[in-house]
């Protein structure tokens, strides 16, 4: 007996790492100190002397079931990127700028080759966000995974200037709300998904007019990253008084994270286009309209307040970082909350 007749093949990580290093390689910045292989990362502090008060922000999450989909389709190199913009999105909320990223992968069997496909995901991410991959965590759990399938996690560490943080306590009656567009479901809700369609290739694989695309691929396409667009806010100057990524929870969860006391948040529904694959999803599963807002972004993957007077400056700032940004409200003196009307 030995490890890989118990179902660990140390080989197979090996390779899986080799196959990785091309991927990595991509996402490095100057301050990685390390290379890929150590035990851990190491990261230079050296250019964060500038900053008067040096803030370390940090996030972390998973995928959650969207996977289940990625297997069905058997298509592993974009979930990557969403377990990275799950973190790092977290972090541009409060102002931080990404600096590096760890991810942790748990799989019944070790496939080098999937395993690199995943990885490729988790470095586009890094790439798209600015952030280094600086190590990671391959487990092969026979027994305890199904041998196609997987679990993924992730980490990440940012900086931000203590005077720039995104707090929300300047917010005042008349801020306006930017939302920012997402690219369909992200990465909440699945469990509901995939109640209301049948997780099968061929209902997977079944092209839809509205969606302009097949089912699988509007539900797989990966989370927005935002740090960019909220990078160029700042660089054009404006003051970001709040923010809120819109993830589980939908609207009634995550927008009152933002909010300080003594003001809430109304957002206008018919203020943006509602991406088509929430109307089928509603329809498909006869799911109740403020269910929906309570559990899907509903087209919107980030909410941005700024002063009226600023308003247009971040909208155009936003569209030069390639996103698409709409007016979807505004703050109001009130009992914090969010009001959709």
């Amino acid at each position: 007996m030995d490890y890989k007749k118990a179902g660990v093949d140390i080989e197979a990580g090996y390779r899986s790492v080799e196959l990785m290093k091309e991927h990595i390689k991509k996402t490095m910045r100057p301050e990685v100190l390390t290379n890929i292989g150590g035990f851990s990362g190491a990261f230079s502090m050296e250019k964060l002397k500038g900053m008067e008060k040096p803030t370390l922000v940090s996030g972390t999450d998973g995928v959650g079931t969207k996977l289940k989909l990625a297997f069905v389709m058997d298509k592993h190199d974009t979930v990557g990127i969403d377990c990275v913009a799950m973190c790092v999105n977290d972090i541009a909320c409060a102002g931080g700028e990404p600096l590096f990223f760890l991810d942790y992968i748990a799989c019944g069997k070790n496939y080098p080759e999937k395993i690199a496909a995943i990885v490729s995901g988790v470095a586009e991410g890094c790439v798209q966000s600015g952030a280094a991959l600086i190590g990671g965590e391959t487990a092969e759990m026979p027994g305890f995974y199904p041998e196609d399938e997987y679990d993924l996690a992730g980490f990440a560490v940012g900086v931000v200037d203590e005077k720039d943080l995104i707090t929300g306590k300047d917010l005042a009656a008349g801020d306006v709300l930017l939302g920012i567009a997402s690219s369909g479901v992200h990465s909440n809700g699945f469990s509901l998904v995939r109640k209301v369609f049948p997780m099968d290739r061929a209902s997977l694989d079944t092209y839809y007019e509205e969606l302009g695309t097949t089912l699988g691929e509007a539900l797989l396409a990966p989370t927005k990253i935002y740090v960019k667009a909220l990078r160029s806010v700042r660089e054009a100057g404006v003051t970001v008084k709040a923010c809120s990524h819109i993830t589980g929870g939908g609207f009634y969860e995550n927008v009152p994270r933002m909010l300080r006391d003594g003001v809430r948040a109304v957002i206008r529904k018919d203020s943006y286009p509602i991406p088509p694959i929430f109307k089928m999803l509603a329809e498909r599963g006869e799911i109740e309209e403020k269910i929906m807002y309570n559990t899907y972004n509903m087209g919107i993957g980030m909410v941005v307040a700024v002063a009226a007077a600023d308003a247009e400056a971040a909208k155009a700032a936003i569209a030069a970082a390639g996103e698409t940004a709409y007016v979807i409200g505004a703050i109001e003196d009130g009992e914090k909350g969010v009001s959709l009307c």
